[in-house]
């Protein structure tokens, strides 16, 4: 996914309201921008880092900019959550994710279980499968990228629809997708999120499968570049 603008600069001030952030622009000015990340942001927010923000170009925005990624001084981290599945479903068109082979059908946000859209569905070899994406962007201590950053009733559900479709005969794949390169391996969350950790073991034995790739986060675009195959669940 190659940006179609070139990113504007700043620093980090602070985040408020979880959906807002005050920069200090080039200019020197301070810019509050929306902040497309649900989550927590843990390990991916301090004092003048470093930002990199979109403008929508639309005046009518209540907020036309849009934070993208942050730097850490080690790497870039992608934050915009709403780009997830579209570098994921980028890579999948261009044949770079091996666990989904040639397929019939794609599409996106396809209302499935209960009141849930199912990120991706593919048709393969005349089976349906069902893929959910989320953005990882949490790096324990110990090294290991981890998920969620907070509390996500929301993922247990998801967890949850995705099992119930393996049990009425189709395929589910619970899709990881790590936007920043200082780590190694992927876990749950355990700690923050104890539920969601357990759901997640209860939706493997269920027969969900679990697929990790790390994206390369660069100022001139975000791709997926390799599998992470050591899962500790």
């Amino acid at each position: 996914m190659k940006f179609e603008q070139s990113l504007a600069r700043g620093k980090f001030l602070k985040r408020y309201k979880r959906f807002l952030v005050d920069v200090e622009t080039e200019d020197g000015e301070t810019l509050t921008i929306h902040c497309p990340n649900s989550g927590s942001m843990k390990t991916c927010m301090g004092p003048q880092w470093p930002v990199l923000f979109s403008d929508s170009g639309n005046p009518k925005r209540k907020l036309r900019h849009s934070m993208e990624m942050i730097h850490n001084g080690d790497c870039w981290i992608g934050i915009n959550t709403h780009r997830a599945n579209g570098i994921v479903v980028e890579a999948i068109t261009e044949g770079r994710i091996h666990q989904f082979p040639k397929y019939e059908l794609l599409k996106q946000e396809v209302p499935y279980g209960k009141n849930s859209r199912v990120d991706i569905l593919l048709k393969i070899d005349e089976r349906l499968c069902y893929i959910e994406v989320k953005n990882v962007t949490l790096v324990h201590d110990d090294g290991y990228y981890i998920f969620p950053d907070a509390v996500t009733s929301r993922g247990l559900k998801h967890l949850n629809e995705l099992e119930k479709m393996v049990s009425e005969g189709h395929r589910a794949v619970m899709f990881y997708l790590v936007q920043r390169s200082d780590g190694h391996g992927f876990r749950p969350a355990a700690d923050i999120d104890p539920a969601y950790a357990k759901g997640l073991k209860k939706a493997i034995t269920g027969g969900v499968e679990v697929v990790v790739y790390h994206a390369n986060v660069t100022p001139a675009g975000i791709e997926i570049d390799r599998e992470i195959t050591n899962i500790q669940i």
